[in-house]
């Protein structure tokens, strides 16, 4: 009984896991403002463009 603990104890994949989704959630949050904030500037180039036209 006392080999089961100290294995389950000593086991790291759940962390490594854990490691893996972190990193993975703030490639993401990087992602998602990088294409927000190039999506505000393509919309006032297409408004100036548009603005431009007769």
């Amino acid at each position: 009984m006392r080999r089961l603990i100290f294995k389950f104890i000593s086991d790291n994949n759940g962390a490594t896991a854990i490691e893996y989704a972190l990193i993975a959630a703030g490639i993401a949050l990087v992602i998602v403002t990088a294409v927000n904030a190039i999506g505000e500037k393509l919309n006032t180039s297409y408004t100036a463009v548009n603005n431009a036209l007769p």
